[in-house]
């Protein structure tokens, strides 16, 4: 074999073909790059993006959630109304537990739940009381 010079000057480090050839693709390849980010920007940002699906699908959930505590809490009043429409117990109960109001000869004893003299003493809740009944027990026993 035979060694063959090649002078420095002959070779050049850079082809003015390559190089041209080089610039081109790499625009090529940041033009389809843009392309495809502005394609992709409606899909996760757009009015139909995959962010605004997450959101509502998220308020959904929620609402979903709200129109359950609704609906048994609408189930407990309509059967509270049916009871009221029905029987006069629910009336009753109402009107003495919450308006305070008392059958005729009834007499209403209220207790105070901590008595000044035995503070130690479990509180009693405040009952109605027949008169009749109180006037039974007031009356001394027959022999």
């Amino acid at each position: 074999m035979i060694p063959l010079a090649i002078p420095a000057a002959t070779l050049s480090t850079t082809c003015p073909e390559r190089s041209w050839a080089s610039a081109t693709v790499r625009w090529l390849a940041v033009a389809l790059l843009v392309v495809i980010v502005l394609l992709q920007h409606p899909l996760w940002l757009g009015k139909g993006g995959w962010l605004r699906v997450w959101d509502v699908d998220r308020q959904l959930q929620e609402q979903k959630e709200t129109n359950r505590q609704l609906e048994v809490r609408n189930a407990g009043l309509d059967a509270e109304v049916r009871d009221l429409k029905q029987g006069y117990e629910a009336i009753e109960e109402r009107a003495r537990f919450e308006l305070g109001m008392v059958k005729q000869n009834e007499v209403f004893v209220q207790i105070p739940d901590k008595p000044a003299m035995a503070r130690d003493a479990p509180p009693v809740a405040a009952k109605p009381v027949a008169a009749k009944a109180a006037a039974r027990s007031a009356r001394p026993a027959r022999p």
